[in-house]
C-alpha cells in the first residue's frame, strides 16, 4: 500500500498536492493525518467522493510500502501517522515540501523541495514531465493550493513557476467558479465598515431557488475597492447574485453599481449594456450621473431577474432506478456490490421496499478494516437521513451536502424512494454549467452549446428525421419519461458545424445541408415493465403502430429494440435503435458483459470514449440540453480520443481497435494518457483471452473492428497506428507489421486493383485479414481463423495454404506450356492463388498473374452444343474433348489473330481428327 500523508490542519496547498501525487503514484491513498482548515473541511464535504482518501483508522500498517508526505518536513505535523515513518519494510519516503529554510527530521530517501509559492507547484511540474493530464475535479483543487498559498499570485513568494503551473491546472480545466468560492480577500477598513453597513440594510428575493440580493450605499465620495466589497458580500451573504449600489453624495451625485453572479444562464453584461455600463456575463459596472439611485437600481434588478432560470431540480439530477440492499446483507456482500456497480454508498430498504438508512464506503471500510465482513449492515447503516423530494431545486440539494457533509440524498415521492442524487450528479451539473459558461466566452463556433444543441438538431436533421425524433419525445413524454439522442448521431451532428471543410460542410452552407442520418441511437430513461420488456421495447412499438412499415426487432434480453425501413419511399434504409437506460458489468477482463437497467449517465458511462458519449434530450423540461458528463465536446475541438475510465480497454481489448478507427478516421490523436491505458492493456497479455473460445462474443467483436478497418479507404494507416501500439498482438501475439507482411499487402492492393473479380465475389477486407493470418506460422493460421470467426471456406484456406503453396511452388516453374499451368491452378480458388502469390518468389508470382490476366479468360472455340451438332453423344468425354481442346488453344496450336470463323474451323478439324466418331 502506497500512502500519501498529508499534515494535521490540512489546507489546500496540502490536499492539492496530495491529489497530484496520487495521479503520480496510481492506486496510492491519501490520508488527511489530523483535522483540515475550515474551507478545505467544507470543499471535502462536497467533493470528498471524487479523491482517493481514506481514514487513519481504516489503515494496516504492516500493509504500507511507501510514504509520500507533502507540504512539511516535520514530524510532529503528522500527528500519530508519525509512527508509520519507522515501519521497517518501509521501501521508500519521499516529501515534497516549498519551506526551503526548514530543518527536516523525516527519514526521507527523495526529495522535493524548492523555493517556490506552493508545495502543489512542484508536483504540476512532474505531472506535465511525465505528460499526465487531469480531470477537472483533480485541476481545481490543485488549483485552490497555489491560489491560497500564493494569495492568487499576489503574496511575496509566488514565482513564475506557481503562474506556470496554475495556467497549466486551467488548461486542464480547473473550475474557476469554485476557485472563486474558497478564495478570503481581505477588505480595507474603509471597506470593512461599509461591509457592516450593507449587511444591515441588505435586501434579498428568492427567485427560482436563487438568492438574488441588493444594496444601496450613501458614501461621501468615491470609494476605492468596491467591487471587493461585493465580492465579500456575495460570500458572507451566500447570495447567488448581487447588485452593489454606491450614491457618492460629495461626487456630482455620482452612482456606481456593481453586479455578480454565478446564476447559469445569467448575462450581467447584457444587463449592464442596456444603461451604458458592461462587463463579463458574471461581472459588470457602470458609472453615472444625474439618475434616481433607486429606479436605476430596482430597473437593473428586474432585468436580472427576468435572465433568472429555473435551476435543475432533483428529478434531472437523479440516478433512478435506485439499487438498495436489506438491512441483513452482510458488509462483505455490500462491499462486493459497491466494487461491481462503482458506487460509493447504497441505500438499505426493508421488505416492503420503504427506505431505512443508508451504508457509505467510507462506513464499510471501517467494518472491514475491523473484521466484520459478515455482519449485516443494519448494525452501520446512518438511519438520521436527509432525504429530498423530486422538485428540490439544485442549489438546495449542494446546501444540504455541504451543511451536513452528506454524499448522497434520497429522492421520496409520496414516501416512495424514486431516485438518488449524488455529490458525482451535483459536480457534474455545476462543472457543465461552468464549462457552458467558459465555452461561450471563449468560441463562438457553436454559441451556449448545452442548449443550443436542439437547434443543431434541427437545422441538420431532414425533416422526416425531425419528425420521428418529435413524435417518440412525445410518446415518451407521456409516460413520463425522458429520450435522448446518443452516441455516433450527436458526435457527427457536431463535428459537421465546426469541422474544416475537408471533413464536412462548411458555417456558410450549414443550413442548407440537411443530414439524412441511414441510423440513429435513442435512449430511454425509464422503467422495465412487469413482463420484463424495458421502456425502449415499449416506446418502439408504439412508434411501429405510427410507422407500420417499419419493420421491429426485439432483443429482450438487452431491453434493446430497432426499427427497420428498407428502401422506403420516406426513410429509405433507416435503422433507429432504441434502448432502455442501462450499465454494464464486466464480471472478468475481456467477459462478456453483464446488462441491467439504470440512468442516462451510467448509460453513457458504459460507452468508449467521450465524444460518443454525448447526448442530446428530447423530452421536457429541458428538451435540446446536451449532457456532455465527461467532456466529449471539449475533446471534439482538440480532436482527440478519451476513454472514459482506466480499465476500459481490459474489459474489452476490442476497444483498441475502436480507438485506432475513430482515431484515423476522423483524422484526430488518441489522448496520451488514453494510449498508455492501451499500452498497459496489451502488455498485460489481456489479448490472450481472445485466443480461447471462452469469449466468442469478443471474437466476433474483434472481427467486426478488424472488418470496418479494412474495408476502408484509412485502412493502411489504421494498420500502422494498430502496430505502433502493439496492438496487432490482440489477433496473435507473434504478430507484427514487419517490412515483409508489409511488402505483402501492397502486392495485395495491386492484384486487387486489377478487377480480377469481375463478378464482385471477393470481399476485398477478407482477403487483406487472410493475407494478415497468413503470415503467421502454418500452425497458428486455421486457429486464429476460428477464433476471429471467419467462414469454413477461410479457415480451411488459411488451414492447407502451407500444403498448397508447397506443391504450386514445386511444380510450376518446371512446367513449360500455358495448358499446364493452366490445369494445375485451376483447381483451386482465386482467394488461395492470390495468397499464394504475394507470398512466393517472383518467378511463381509473375507465371500467376498470367493466369490470372490472360490464361484464366481463355476459351475452347467450341462448346458442349456444337460437340453435339457435330455427332458425339453427350457423356464424360465432352469434358475430356473440351479441356484437350482448350489445352491446345492455350498452347498455340491455332493462331491467336485469326478471325472465330476460321478458330472455329480449326476447332472442328482438330476434334474429328482426334475423336473420330
Amino acid at each position: 500500500m502506497d500512502l500519501i500523508l498529508c499534515h494535521t490542519t490540512a489546507d489546500f496547498d496540502a490536499l492539492g498536492a496530495a491529489v497530484g501525487v496520487a495521479r503520480l503514484l496510481p492506486g496510492a491513498k491519501i490520508v488527511l493525518t489530523g483535522g483540515s482548515h475550515p474551507a478545505v473541511r467544507d470543499f471535502l464535504a462536497l467533493h470528498r467522493d471524487e479523491y482517493p482518501l481514506i481514514e487513519r483508522r481504516a489503515v494496516h500498517p504492516e500493509q504500507i510500502r511507501s510514504l509520500v508526505v507533502v507540504d512539511t518536513q516535520k514530524r510532529d505535523r503528522l500527528g500519530k501517522a508519525a509512527e508509520w515513518l519507522d515501519l521497517p519494510q518501509l521501501e521508500a519516503i519521499c516529501v515534497y515540501d516549498h519551506h526551503v529554510d526548514v530543518a527536516t527530521d523525516i527519514p526521507a530517501t527523495q526529495t522535493r523541495i524548492a523555493s517556490v509559492g506552493a508545495a502543489t507547484t512542484l508536483v504540476v511540474e512532474e505531472l506535465q514531465q511525465q505528460n499526465i493530464s487531469l480531470n477537472s475535479i483533480e485541476a481545481t483543487v490543485m488549483a485552490l493550493g497555489i491560489h491560497v498559498d500564493t494569495g492568487s499570485l499576489t503574496f511575496a513568494q509566488a514565482t513564475a513557476r506557481d503562474a506556470i503551473a496554475l495556467s497549466w491546472l486551467m488548461e486542464q480545466g480547473a473550475n474557476l467558479r469554485v476557485i472563486r468560492d474558497y478564495i478570503d480577500p481581505g477588505l480595507s477598513p474603509e471597506l470593512q465598515e461599509l461591509l457592516t453597513t450593507a449587511l444591515a440594510n441588505l435586501q434579498t428575493e428568492i427567485i427560482s431557488g436563487y438568492n438574488i440580493a441588493w444594496v444601496l450605499l450613501e458614501t461621501s465620495g468615491y470609494v476605492m475597492g468596491l467591487s471587493s466589497l461585493a465580492s465579500q458580500l456575495m460570500e458572507i451573504t451566500e447570495s447567488d447574485a448581487l447588485i452593489l449600489a454606491a450614491q457618492h453624495s460629495l461626487d456630482d451625485e455620482r452612482l456606481t453599481i456593481i453586479g455578480r453572479s454565478r446564476i447559469p444562464g445569467t448575462n450581467l453584461n447584457q444587463v449592464f449594456q442596456e444603461f451604458g455600463g458592461g462587463g463579463h456575463s458574471q461581472a459588470a459596472s457602470i458609472s453615472l450621473r444625474g439618475v434616481d439611485a433607486k429606479q436605476t437600481l430596482t430597473a437593473i434588478l428586474n432585468r436580472l431577474k427576468k435572465q433568472t432560470p429555473t435551476p435543475p431540480i432533483a428529478r434531472d439530477l437523479m440516478s433512478s432506478p435506485v439499487r438498495t440492499i436489506r438491512p441483513e446483507t452482510t458488509i462483505g456482500e455490500a462491499q462486493r456490490i459497491l466494487l461491481r456497480y462503482g458506487h460509493s454508498g447504497l441505500c438499505v430498504a426493508d421488505s416492503e421496499g420503504q427506505l431505512v438508512g443508508i451504508v457509505s464506503r467510507r462506513d464499510l471500510d471501517i467494518a472491514l478494516h475491523h473484521g466484520f465482513s459478515h455482519a449485516p449492515v443494519k448494525g452501520y447503516m446512518k438511519t438520521n437521513l436527509k432525504t429530498i423530494t423530486p422538485t428540490t431545486t439544485l442549489p438546495e440539494i449542494e446546501s444540504l451536502m455541504v451543511t451536513y457533509d452528506i454524499g448522497r440524498l434520497p429522492v421520496l415521492d409520496s414516501n416512495e424512494l424514486v431516485g438518488i442524487v449524488t455529490r458525482t450528479d451535483v459536480l457534474r451539473e455545476i462543472h457543465q454549467e461552468e464549462t457552458s459558461r467558459e465555452q461561450t466566452t471563449r468560441d463562438s463556433i457553436l454559441p451556449n452549446y448545452r442548449q443550443g444543441a436542439y437547434q443543431l438538431l434541427r437545422d441538420r436533421l431532414a425533416p422526416q428525421l425531425w419528425e420521428l425524433l418529435i413524435k417518440a419525445a412525445t410518446h415518451a413524454e407521456q409516460r413520463g419519461w425522458h429520450l435522448y439522442l446518443v452516441g455516433g448521431a450527436v458526435r457527427d451532428l457536431l463535428l459537421t458545424y465546426f469541422r474544416h471543410d475537408k471533413y464536412g460542410s462548411d458555417k456558410s452552407s450549414f443550413q442548407d445541408n440537411s443530414a439524412l442520418l441511414t441510423d440513429l441511437d435513442l435512449v430511454v430513461d425509464g422503467p422495465v415493465a412487469n413482463n420484463g420488456n424495458g421502456a425502449g421495447v415499449q416506446l418502439a412499438r408504439e412508434l411501429q403502430q405510427i410507422y407500420p412499415n417499419a419493420r421491429l426487432e426485439v432483443h429482450g434480453a438487452f431491453q434493446t429494440a430497432a426499427l427497420l425501413w428498407h428502401k422506403d419511399p420516406v426513410f429509405d434504409s433507416l435503422w433507429v435503435d432504441i434502448a432502455t437506460a442501462r450499465t454494464e458489468f464486466y464480471p472478468y477482463p475481456a467477459a462478456n458483459p453483464e446488462v441491467e437497467a439504470s440512468s442516462i449517465r451510467q448509460d453513457l458511462y458504459r460507452r468508449d470514449f467521450t465524444i460518443n458519449a454525448l447526448a442530446i434530450r428530447l423530452t421536457s423540461p429541458r428538451a435540446g440540453e446536451l449532457l456532455d458528463f465527461f467532456g466529449g465536446f471539449l475533446d471534439l475541438q482538440a480532436k482527440q480520443i478519451r476513454v472514459l475510465h482506466a480499465n476500459s480497454f481490459i474489459e474489452d481489448p476490442t476497444r483498441i481497435y475502436r480507438a485506432v478507427r475513430f482515431a484515423v478516421r476522423l483524422d484526430f490523436t488518441i489522448e496520451p494518457e488514453t494510449e498508455s491505458y492501451i499500452r498497459y492493456c496489451i502488455a498485460s497479455g489481456i489479448y490472450n483471452r481472445l485466443q480461447g473460445n471462452k469469449t466468442p462474443a469478443l471474437s466476433a467483436r474483434l472481427k467486426g473492428e478488424l472488418k470496418y478497418i479494412l474495408e476502408a479507404p484509412y485502412w493502411q494507416r489504421a494498420l500502422k497506428l494498430l502496430s505502433d501500439l502493439g496492438a496487432l498482438k490482440c489477433i496473435h501475439p507473434t504478430l507484427e507489421l514487419d517490412r515483409e507482411l508489409w511488402r505483402q499487402l501492397r502486392l495485395l492492393e495491386r492484384c486487387l486493383q486489377q478487377k480480377l473479380d469481375w463478378q464482385q465475389n471477393l470481399h476485398h477486407w477478407l482477403l487483406r485479414l487472410e493475407a494478415i493470418v497468413a503470415y503467421l506460422s502454418p500452425e497458428y493460421r486455421a486457429q486464429v481463423a476460428t477464433h476471429l470467426q471467419l467462414s469454413e471456406d477461410s479457415i480451411k484456406r488459411l488451414g492447407a495454404l502451407s500444403e498448397v503453396q508447397t506443391k504450386i511452388e514445386q511444380l510450376l516453374p518446371s512446367y513449360q506450356q500455358p495448358s499446364q499451368i493452366v490445369q494445375l491452378l485451376r483447381c483451386y480458388d482465386i482467394p488461395t492463388l492470390i495468397l499464394i502469390a504475394i507470398r512466393t518468389n517472383q518467378r511463381v508470382r509473375r507465371l500467376i498473374w498470367q493466369y490470372f490476366n490472360f490464361w484464366r479468360m481463355v476459351e475452347p472455340p467450341l462448346n458442349g452444343n456444337d460437340l453435339k451438332a457435330l455427332g458425339y453423344k453427350p457423356g464424360p468425354i465432352y469434358r475430356v474433348i473440351l479441356d484437350d481442346l482448350l489445352a491446345a488453344t492455350l498452347d498455340g496450336a491455332i493462331e491467336r489473330n485469326a478471325n472465330p470463323e476460321e478458330r472455329r474451323q480449326w476447332a472442328i478439324a482438330f476434334v474429328q481428327n482426334r475423336y473420330p466418331q
